[in-house]
C-alpha cells in the first residue's frame, strides 16, 4: 500500500525524524491559509499523488509570495500530472501540500528497503539526491552506498555513521545524520515497510538534517496490525477495479493487454502470464483467486476480468489441489450465464476432480475451448484473439 508524502511525513515525525512545517490544501484558498500558518516568505507547492518524479511533470514549485501560493495551487490541482511513473494517463492532482522554504546547502538520498538477494533489510544512501537518482543508478551506481542490516540488532550507530562518511555528509553534522538514519530504520521496522525512501535528504545551510520529501510503501499482508497506516489509504489513487477485487479477498493487477487472466496461485499466475508473451501477446491482468476460492469468489472474479474493454479473451488455467476443479467449473459457467459472456473462453483444468470439471464444462452449453496443457492453452488463447 503506498500513501502521500504528506502522510509519510506525518508517519516519521512520529520517530524523531527532522521534517520542515507543512499543511495540506484541496483549494487554493486553503493553500493560501496554509501558507500564512506556516509564516515566513517562501513556501513550495507539492501535488500529492501516488508517484514519483512530480518535480519534473511540473508538481512542485517554489512561491515566494501569497498570490504565487494561490496561483501555483491553482494550476497544480485539477491538473493530469504525468511522470515516468504514472504512465501517459497521468494521475489528476485532488490536494497538495504547502511547505515552509529553506536554505538547502546540499542534497542527499536514503532509504531503507527490503534486499531480495539477502531477505534482509538494507539502506542505500547517496551523495547525489534529488530529482535524477534514477540516471545516478543508472549511470553511476558507485555513487550508491549499501549497508544490510540484521533485523534482529536493527541499523546499528557505527553503520549509520559509515553511510554518513562514504555520502560526504561534513563532519560536524555526521551525529545527526546517524540519528536520522537511525530514526528512519525504527519506522520501516515498526510500520512493516516495504520501502521508506528520502530523497532528497538535505543538509541546510543552518546545519540541519531534514526529509525534505518522503515515499513510503507498506506490506499489504501486515495491514492487519498496521490499523493506523491502514486510514491513510486514499482509494482515488488505486485502480477502481483493483479494488473491487480487494473486496473478495482477490490478488489482482490491471495490465495493458487483451487477454484476461483468471488462475490460482501467484507462481503459476506469472508463468501464465509469461507464456501469453511467449506466443506473441499480451495479459491484461494478474488474477490469483487463490487455494481456497468458491464459486461466488470465481463468478466475482470473472466479472471484474470483463470490466477491462481491452479484454477479447480469457484464459482460466487452474490446477486443482485445495482447489477443487468441479468448484471451479462451477464458477466458469455460472458466472458465464450471468455476464453473457461475449469474449472466447479457453479453459485449462488440471488436478482434483479434473474429469468432473471437464465434464460439466462440456455439458454447460457454453462456447468453451477446452486446453490440454499451458502451452496448448496459451496458443488457444492468443489463435482467438487473432481470429484463427
Amino acid at each position: 500500500m503506498n500513501i502521500h508524502e504528506y502522510q509519510a511525513k506525518e508517519v516519521i515525525r512520529r520517530y524523531g525524524v527532522a521534517t520542515l512545517k507543512g499543511q495540506i490544501a484541496s483549494s487554493p484558498e486553503e493553500a493560501v491559509r496554509a501558507a500564512q500558518n506556516i509564516g515566513g516568505s517562501v513556501w513550495v507547492v507539492k501535488a500529492q499523488i501516488h508517484a514519483g518524479g512530480r518535480g519534473k511533470g511540473g508538481g512542485v514549485k517554489v512561491a515566494k509570495s501569497l498570490d504565487e501560493v494561490r496561483d501555483y495551487a491553482t494550476k497544480i490541482l485539477g491538473m493530469q500530472l504525468i511522470t515516468h511513473q504514472t504512465g501517459p494517463e497521468g494521475k489528476e492532482v485532488q490536494k497538495v501540500y504547502i511547505e515552509q522554504g529553506c536554505n538547502i546547502a546540499k542534497e542527499y538520498y536514503v532509504a531503507v528497503l527490503i534486499d531480495r538477494e539477502t531477505g534482509r533489510p538494507a539502506m542505500m544512501a547517496s551523495s547525489e539526491g534529488g530529482m535524477d537518482i534514477e540516471e545516478v543508478a543508472a549511470h553511476n551506481p558507485d555513487a550508491i552506498k549499501k549497508v544490510d542490516i540484521d533485523p534482529v540488532v536493527g541499523l546499528a550507530a557505527f553503520q549509520a555513521r559509515e553511510l554518513a562518511f562514504a555520502i560526504g555528509i561534513p563532519n560536524e553534522n555526521i551525529n545527526k545524520a546517524v540519528a536520522f538514519m537511525q530514526s528512519l530504520y525504527k519506522a520501516f521496522a515498526d510500520k512493516d515497510c516495504s520501502i521508506a525512501e528520502i530523497n532528497p535528504l538535505v543538509l541546510t545551510k543552518e546545519g540541519d538534517i531534514l526529509a525534505l520529501d518522503a515515499k513510503m510503501n507498506f506490506d499489504s499482508n501486515a495491514l492487519f496490525r498496521q490499523k493506523d497506516i491502514l486510514e491513510y489509504r486514499d482509494l482515488t489513487e488505486e485502480e477502481p477495479t483493483e479494488i473491487e477485487a480487494s473486496k473478495y479477498d482477490l490478488a489482482f493487477i490491471k495490465l495493458d493487454g487483451n487477454i484476461g487472466c483468471l488462475v490460482n496461485g501467484a507462481g503459476l499466475a506469472m508463468s501464465t502470464l509469461d507464456i501469453i508473451k511467449l506466443n506473441g501477446a499480451m495479459p491484461a491482468n494478474f488474477l490469483d483467486v487463490g487455494g481456497g476460492a468458491n464459486k461466488e469468489k470465481v463468478t466475482a472474479a470473472f466479472k471484474i476480468i470483463l470490466k477491462d474493454p481491452n479484454v477479447k479473451a480469457i484464459l482460466v488455467n487452474i490446477f486443482g489441489g485445495i482447489m477443487k476443479c468441479d468448484i471451479i467449473a462451477d464458477g466458469v459457467i455460472s458466472a458465464s450465464k450471468e455476464v453473457g459472456l461475449k469474449v472466447p473462453l479457453v479453459v485449462r483444468l488440471e488436478g482434483t476432480n479434473v474429469d468432473l470439471g471437464k465434464k460439466m464444462l462440456r455439458e454447460s452449453g457454453l462456447n468453451i475451448t477446452p486446453a490440454d496443457d499451458l502451452a496448448d492453452a496459451a496458443q488457444k488463447v492468443v489463435a482467438a484473439i487473432k481470429g484463427k
